[in-house]
C-alpha cells in the first residue's frame, strides 16, 4: 500500500465496511506496508500494483480493489 494511492485509500475504506459486515474477518492478522516508507519490507514481495493482498506468501489480489475481491482474501485467510 502507498499512502498517496487512491486505490489504497479506497481499499482501507472498504475494509471498514467489510469488517462491519463480517466481524469475524477482524481476527485475520493484517499488516499494512507503505512501500515508500518501508521499501526494505515491501521489496521482497512480487507485485506491480497496489494495493496487493497476500495470504501467507501467496498473492491473492492486486490492483484496483473491490469489496468482493477483498472479502475473498479474508475468507481465504480464515
Amino acid at each position: 500500500m502507498f499512502e498517496g494511492c487512491p486505490h489504497c485509500r479506497n481499499a482501507l475504506n472498504m475494509l471498514k465496511e467489510i469488517f462491519a459486515k463480517h466481524p469475524e474477518y477482524k481476527k485475520v492478522p493484517l499488516t499494512i506496508i507503505d512501500e515508500r516508507k518501508h521499501p526494505e519490507i515491501a521489496d521482497p514481495y512480487d507485485y506491480y500494483y497496489v494495493p496487493t493482498f497476500y495470504v501467507g506468501d501467496k498473492k491473492i489480489m492486486e490492483g484496483v480493489p473491490s469489496k468482493e475481491a477483498i472479502e475473498k482474501v479474508f475468507a481465504r485467510a480464515l
